[in-house]
């Protein structure tokens, strides 16, 4: 079985700004459940760039996988938030460089003028959280779609 090809689809790689908190919303759910090492987080204080490498799972091919009965998709996608301040995390060991994350959702709390705090909740009580001046943070796909080598699309427990 070979890689799974932009080309094939209708689908583009996806190029999304959020400069909002519904924006926001559209990004955490297109992220739900992206996977990325610990590795490819990255700040950068003087650019006040926080970015991350993730292997995002395509929701937005899901349906179309189920009905052709094809593998699911993930591809790799650069998220990117600028103008950030400050970066601080919980429940992460940064000494451990084969730690595998997953993303659950990313929030923004509003502070005053504009500015605010992006929060980002992971799997196993891990998170993060940015400082920003504004929200400005941009999804970009950078690889072809391959196959989900789990096979399956994620899935949660109900409560």
């Amino acid at each position: 079985m070979t890689d799974a090809r932009f080309e094939d689809a209708d689908d583009a790689p996806l190029r999304l700004i959020a400069q909002d908190a519904e924006g926001l919303s559209v990004l955490s759910t297109l992220l739900q459940d992206a996977v990325f090492p610990i590795t490819e987080m990255a700040y950068t204080a003087r650019r006040r760039r926080f970015a991350l490498l993730l292997n995002r799972f395509r929701w937005e091919d899901r349906d179309a996988a189920e009905r052709a009965r094809r593998g699911y998709e993930r591809v790799q996608s650069l998220l990117v938030f600028e103008g950030v301040l400050s970066v601080k995390s919980q429940g992460i060991d940064r000494g451990d460089a084969a730690m595998v994350l997953s993303l659950l959702s990313i929030a923004f709390r509003p502070g005053a003028e504009g500015a605010g705090r992006i929060e980002l909740t992971l799997a196993g009580d891990g998170a993060i959280a940015l400082e920003v001046e504004a929200l400005d943070a941009t999804l970009r796909d950078v690889s072809r779609p391959y196959l989900a080598p789990s096979g399956r699309a994620p899935a949660h427990e109900e409560n």
